[in-house]
């Protein structure tokens, strides 16, 4: 890939604070886009923006709860009110609360559905119609919708009941809403990683970590990163559906 393949792209990128996030507006930026940061911190987030600048690269911080449909609308047009356009949408924050149904608080299974499903969707039905005119006015001739799911979205595993809804769901809506925008050039994809060295481990619950398999090495954040860059710096008649990045010894 050119160190310009995104030049004078936007991109969005959710939960972009730390981890997957972070590594992917890090890496949009090397590709010449410029990139909005969305999450709740803005400390940290002003922190990677701050890192992507330092580097020469373009980013902005917007704070946002994308739980509530008009935190999500609002920072969809928080970005194209700074940064123009929106090229690019990744929606990538998500929590993973493991335990077993039986000793699950119903709080733990509300908390993923509203930033798995609901702020996903949210941000989403915002970005649509900007994305759908970036593809009609853009030189590359196409935008880019990239979910980010899980390996848990194709294999169901004990303790992880609401998340596998979390993500098998997701997967089902990724594949309607490609079918949906196809014809406008919207590309939309999902990639399913495993387990990733990130924050989102500190949301495991113990009884749940100790029944994972272990001896296996996580990606790193920069590993999903490069998945998603290869997506989005396809030429216009590639579509790239999904990419699933298994940790190289995991079994499931």
């Amino acid at each position: 890939m050119s160190e310009n393949s995104l030049a004078g792209s936007v991109a969005l990128v959710t939960g972009a604070s730390s981890g997957v996030g972070a590594a992917t507006a890090h890496r949009l930026a090397r590709e010449g886009a410029a990139v909005a940061l969305v999450a709740r911190r803005p400390d940290h987030l002003n922190h990677v923006a701050d890192d992507i600048m330092s580097l020469g690269g373009k980013a902005v911080a917007v704070v946002a709860d994308l739980t509530e449909p008009d935190g999500a609308s609002q920072a969809v047009q928080n970005t194209v009110d700074r940064l123009g356009r929106l090229d690019v949408l990744v929606n990538n924050a998500g929590v993973m609360l493991l335990d077993t149904a039986l000793h699950t608080p119903i709080q733990d299974w509300d908390r993923m559905i509203s930033l798995n499903v609901t702020a996903l969707l949210h941000v989403t039905h915002a970005a649509v119609p900007y994305l759908i005119d970036a593809a009609a006015t853009s030189p590359r001739q196409v935008a880019d919708l990239v979910n980010v799911s899980s390996t848990a979205g194709r294999i169901a595993r004990p303790a992880s009941s609401a998340y596998n809804l979390t993500r098998f769901g997701l997967s089902g809506f990724t594949e309607s809403l490609r079918q949906e925008l196809r014809t406008e050039r919207v590309r939309v994809s999902v990639v399913a990683p495993g387990p990733v060295d990130t924050k989102m481990e500190s949301h495991l619950l113990k009884n749940a970590t100790s029944r994972q398999p272990g001896g296996v090495e996580s990606l790193r954040p920069e590993d999903v990163a490069d998945a998603i860059a290869y997506i989005v710096t396809r030429e216009w008649r590639v579509a790239v559906n999904e990419i699933l990045v298994r940790a190289a010894e995991q079994t499931w």
